[in-house]
């Protein structure tokens, strides 16, 4: 890259360069250098913005918790509508698989950094929680309804959804199976759950 030449959004193109080294090698071997050239700019870039590599992740990981509870925030509002499955899996897939894989998996070795999100983000916010709260909170508006069972637990449920999304996360790469094993597990935990027909 010239010297004076800008370069625009360069903190999403540093947390786009992580998620690529992350989806291909693992968390365990991120380096400032490492992400400057996946990014293709100088190293003394990300330093620029950053006071050092560990305030870069835990900045990576805010940015990307904070898009994920974004994405999720509005499910609620989706009680009585579609059906919980289909409602399930547009919220939870909103996000694209390649940022839950990377922020599950540096999360996974990088415990610490919850603490470091929270403090910026609220308690129960770092990573999947949000998600977690945000389809418990969803389950029991559509119970409220009559769409999930009484007796459903609402919050085994969302920990169900967490569960399969860091399994896969973990487990799988990006590509359509990733997402494919997703919806297939929404749909076996909910598609038995009624949806609203039109009148």
């Amino acid at each position: 890259m010239p010297r004076g030449v800008a370069i625009p959004e360069v903190r999403q193109q540093l947390f786009a360069a992580v998620e690529r080294l992350i989806a291909g090698d693992g968390p365990s071997r991120l380096t400032g250098r490492a992400v400057t050239r996946e990014a293709g700019v100088a190293t003394g870039l990300l330093y620029a913005h950053f006071a050092n590599f560990d305030d870069f992740l835990v900045g990576y990981a805010i940015d990307r918790t904070f898009h994920i509870s974004g994405e999720v925030a509005g499910l609620s509002e989706r009680a009585g509508s579609g059906t919980v499955a289909g409602n399930l899996n547009q919220a939870i897939l909103a996000t694209p698989l390649d940022t839950l894989l990377a922020l599950t998996r540096l999360m996974a070795i990088r415990p610490d950094l919850v603490a470091k999100v929270e403090t910026v983000l609220g308690g129960g916010t770092a990573g999947l929680q949000a998600v977690e709260h945000a389809v418990a909170g969803y389950l029991a508006a559509e119970q409220q309804l009559g769409r999930v069972a009484a007796g459903a637990d609402t919050e085994a449920l969302a920990l169900a959804v967490v569960g399969v999304l860091h399994h896969v996360a973990v487990t799988d790469g990006t590509d359509s199976a990733a997402e494919t094993r997703i919806r297939r597990a929404m749909g076996a935990l909910f598609d038995g759950f009624p949806a609203i027909t039109a009148s």
